[in-house]
């Protein structure tokens, strides 16, 4: 099965696009929109609120400088309340940023009968779960994860490394911090560096 296949027209079920920053995430959820559209789907895009780069907050945005219209959102219940009764096609970029109901939501509209896209950061900047994109990726039909290039040694990457001064970031810096390549780097496991004391360390030996 692949993301592009649509089932019955009364059946409903969940993609989720995740991955590190700078693996194309924006960029395959815009493409599954414009196909989506071509097929003469309705379709309707929401965004976090949280998330201003590049084109604005009215608009999803990828790295390579592809846009499509969205509605920015501050909660789940904002896009609950504004899904049209004629959408088939629901499609939400930064899905780490919105809380636990948007798993609900998703499945919500699913049951419905909607197409729904989420794409998302599925790791922090500690490599640690991020939002409710461990359980969307759980229980959704199709989940595509991305890497990245690791900037230091070409593997492939699986952390977004924050900067803070051209420096790694400290564990315990916040959890949520907006930024582009001016803050943040893929890197792989190998390469990437967090200092300071980390959550449950010491608890295993290997």
């Amino acid at each position: 099965m692949t993301s592009d296949t649509y089932f019955t027209a009364r059946s409903g079920w969940i993609e989720v696009i995740a991955g590190v920053m700078f693996s194309g995430k924006s960029e395959e959820l815009l493409r599954r929109v414009r196909r989506a559209t071509i097929a003469k789907r309705r379709v309707q895009v929401f965004k976090s609120h949280l998330d201003e780069r590049y084109a604005g907050v009215f608009k999803v945005s990828s790295h390579d400088g592809r846009t499509t219209e969205a509605v920015p959102v501050d909660t789940v219940a904002q896009i609950a309340e504004r899904v049209r009764a004629d959408t088939q096609v629901v499609a939400i970029d930064e899905a780490q940023f919105l809380d636990e109901r948007i798993v609900s939501l998703a499945t919500d509209l699913a049951d419905r009968g909607l197409r729904v896209i989420l794409a998302g950061t599925d790791t922090d900047f500690r490599g640690e779960p991020f939002g409710a994109m461990p359980q969307l990726m759980a229980i959704a039909e199709i989940v595509d994860k991305l890497h990245a290039i690791c900037v230091r040694c070409g593997n492939p990457a699986s952390r977004n490394q924050r900067l803070v001064g051209g420096k790694p970031a400290l564990y315990s810096s916040p959890t949520i911090m907006v930024g582009g390549a001016e803050t943040y780097e893929a890197r792989c496991r190998a390469c990437h560096e967090l200092p300071g004391p980390h959550a449950g360390q010491g608890d295993l030996a290997l």
